[in-house]
């Protein structure tokens, strides 16, 4: 993949909403953060986990109900696939189907793409929403250990390293934790 932190800057000028926002770039690192511990047990691809995590709200139009804005993400991360990242066309079907549906409710599909859906899913506590295991795919984030832990990460908000470290993020103060 080429540079991350490009990757990352692309969407950051064009996202439309608070960086630090309930949608963004500290959600995309949890979400992240939960796929990489889902997917020792689903078999998950971890790159797909990453573009997903950076993709599926990278085109929402508001923090509330926004119809459409998983396809919006999936179409945004297709503009880029060759130039900022290199997908193969199957890993980029999985990526787009799970970006374009991530918010449909579905539990059935391919192990990368439910663990895309349970690692978005796991987030939900930052907006009051408790994750509970008939919501979820797989057997790995049902454990109510698993729901338990992104639970508290969600509503601490907390900031994964990565933002600051691998990522990047620049231009703007990254929030202490409990405040991103």
């Amino acid at each position: 993949m080429s540079s991350i932190t490009t990757l990352v800057q692309s969407i950051h000028d064009q996202y439309q909403l608070p960086w630090f926002g309930l949608h963004g770039v500290t959600h995309w690192a949890r979400v992240y953060e939960n796929g990489l511990r889902l997917a020792p047990m689903t078999g998950a691809d971890d790159q797909i986990l990453l573009l997903f995590a950076l993709f599926h709200d990278a085109r929402r139009a508001n923090e509330g109900q926004d119809e459409g804005h998983g396809r919006r993400g999936a179409d945004y991360a297709a503009s880029l696939r060759g130039r900022s990242f290199p997908l193969t066309p199957g890993a980029f079907d999985l990526l787009y189907h799970a970006c374009a549906f991530h918010t449909d409710g579905l539990l059935d599909g391919d192990p990368t793409v439910q663990t895309c859906w349970d690692a978005d899913r796991l987030d939900l506590a930052r907006a009051g929403i408790r994750p509970t295991p008939e919501r979820l795919c797989t057997p790995a984030a049902q454990a109510l250990e698993t729901i338990a832990w992104a639970t508290d990460r969600s509503q601490r908000r907390a900031v994964p390293t990565i933002v600051r470290q691998e990522w990047r993020v620049s231009g703007e103060e990254v929030p202490p934790e409990g405040s991103g």
